[in-house]
C-alpha cells in the first residue's frame, strides 16, 4: 500500500496541529476572562451586571475553573452582589464550591467598602456631609443578615471621634442600653451622637420599638448635654431619618 499523506484520518501526525491549537487556546473560560477584565477596564463596574463583577472577584481565589456559574449561583441564594460580599461566612460556605480562600476575599471586598466609606467621613463636619454619612452607614450595615446598632460619637465640631458597634441582635431586634450609651460618650468625651441601625427585612420604616428608644437615649443624654442629632435606619429599600420624620 501506498503511504498516506500526512493529516490522512486516522495518522497521528495529522491529529497533532489541531492538539496542539487547543493547546494554545486553553481552557474556553480564559478568553472570557480576558474580555470580562477588558470591559471592566474600559467602561467600569456600572457596565457590569452583578454576576459578573462577581466573577472579577472570584478569579485570584478560581484560577483554574469557569466561575460563572458559581457568581451565578450566589447570586441566586443572596440576592446581589452587596449582599453576597456581606453574607455572613458560615452561609457563604454553604453553597458548594466556595471555600476559606473564595471566603476571604469577598471579605477583604467588604471590609474595603467599609473603608472607603468611613474615609469620606474622617476630617469634616458630619452635618455638612449627610450624604456621606447616609453612604457610609448604608455600606457597612443595609446589606447585614442581623441587626446591628452603630454610634458615631462627635467631638464640639461635629466631626468623627469613633464609630462603634455597640450590639448585635437578631434577624429584628438588638438590645440597646440607654446607659451604656451614655456612659460611652462621657468615656470618649463626645458632645454628640448620630445613632443607626439596620432592618435586615430591609424596608428602613421605623417601628414604635424605635422610637421608644431613641427618646429613652435622647433622656439618658440631655442632663450630660449631650446633643442626639438624629437616628438613621438602613436598609434594602433605603433609609430613614427619625428627624426627618419628625419623630425625635
Amino acid at each position: 500500500m501506498g503511504r498516506q499523506p500526512p493529516g490522512a484520518p486516522g495518522e497521528d501526525a495529522g491529529a497533532r496541529p489541531a492538539a496542539a491549537s487547543a493547546d494554545e487556546d486553553g481552557p474556553h473560560y480564559l478568553g472570557h476572562r480576558e474580555r470580562l477584565r477588558a470591559r471592566f477596564a474600559e467602561h467600569g463596574a456600572a457596565a457590569l451586571p452583578d454576576y459578573e463583577l462577581l466573577e472579577l472577584a472570584l478569579f485570584r481565589a478560581i484560577p483554574r475553573r469557569d466561575v460563572k456559574p458559581l457568581a451565578k449561583a450566589l447570586i441566586r441564594r443572596f440576592g446581589s452582589f452587596a449582599e453576597v460580599v456581606s453574607a455572613e461566612p458560615a452561609r457563604l460556605a454553604e453553597v458548594d464550591g466556595i471555600g476559606p480562600g473564595v471566603i476571604a476575599d469577598l471579605k477583604l471586598i467588604e471590609a474595603a467598602g467599609h473603608r472607603l466609606a468611613r474615609g469620606a467621613l474622617n476630617e469634616r463636619p458630619l452635618l455638612s456631609s449627610w450624604s456621606a454619612v447616609l453612604d457610609y452607614c448604608r455600606a457597612t450595615m443595609a446589606f447585614s443578615p442581623r441587626e446591628q446598632f452603630r454610634i458615631l460619637f462627635l467631638d464640639k465640631r461635629n466631626h468623627l471621634i469613633a464609630d462603634e458597634v455597640q450590639g448585635h441582635g437578631t434577624v429584628d431586634h438588638t438590645p440597646v442600653y440607654p446607659r451604656e450609651v451614655a456612659r460611652r460618650a462621657l468615656e470618649l468625651s463626645a458632645t454628640a451622637i448620630i445613632l443607626a441601625h439596620n432592618h435586615p427585612s430591609g424596608d428602613p420604616t421605623p417601628s414604635a420599638t424605635d422610637v421608644k428608644m431613641t427618646r429613652e437615649v435622647i433622656g439618658a443624654l440631655d442632663p450630660l448635654r449631650i446633643v442626639v442629632h438624629d437616628h438613621i435606619i438602613v436598609g434594602r429599600d433605603g433609609h430613614a431619618s427619625l428627624k426627618g420624620l419628625k419623630l425625635i
